[in-house]
């Protein structure tokens, strides 16, 4: 379902409890993300959200990137017993030592895949489909997001099942899930994409 917003816009109707969530959807979700470093964030915060609403880590989100290290690849495959104590102790961030063994080992496993996470992980991106007319029209996963958890569980990630799969599909512009009357991506004429910023 989509909602007209005070600002005359309109738009999903999920990100309108919070102007940090309205920024959040209209310039980042749905849009098409590139670069190792910024798919291991939302990788890593997608796990970090299981259970927890997105709001939440959006608003804990400038702890989370200086608490791991900007979510720098080569530098989170090197945290140690130290950076894991320190990373409990930060109140900052989602304190949860399953989530965070599993973002500090994950870091290891992109560090050392064959091929960039970027290609990895856009190598499950589906073709283009028409955008959902409903909210009751967004699957919770895909073929696709089935398969993609698929491959990186046989990789060694952990956290990333079809459902955490499919949110960073969404979030990363692999797919389009605005919903077709949301003025993001219909603001120019003749395009279905978002537009990037």
């Amino acid at each position: 379902m989509s909602a007209l917003a005070d600002d005359g816009l309109v738009r999903c109707a999920w990100p309108l409890e919070s102007q940090l969530y309205r920024d959040y959807h209209d310039h980042e979700w749905g849009k098409p993300l590139h670069g190792d470093d910024a798919l291991f964030e939302r990788l890593c915060l997608e796990a970090f959200q299981s259970g927890l609403s997105w709001l939440t880590i959006l608003r804990k989100r400038p702890a989370f990137r200086a608490a791991f290290a900007g979510f720098a690849i080569e530098r989170v495959a090197e945290f140690g017993d130290d950076d894991v104590a320190r990373l409990m102790a930060d109140a900052g961030i989602v304190r949860n030592r399953s989530k965070i063994d599993a973002a500090i080992a994950n870091a290891r496993v992109a560090r050392d895949l064959d091929i960039g996470l970027d290609e990895l992980l856009w190598s499950f991106a589906p073709p283009p489909r028409p955008r959902p007319r409903r909210g009751a029209d967004v699957p919770a996963t895909t073929p696709e997001s089935i398969a993609l958890a698929k491959e990186l569980k046989r990789r060694g990630f952990r956290f990333v099942g079809p459902t955490t799969a499919y949110a960073l599909m969404q979030a990363t512009g692999m797919v389009d899930d605005h919903l077709a009357d949301c003025w993001v991506g219909n603001d120019r004429p003749g395009t279905g994409r978002p537009v990037t910023f």
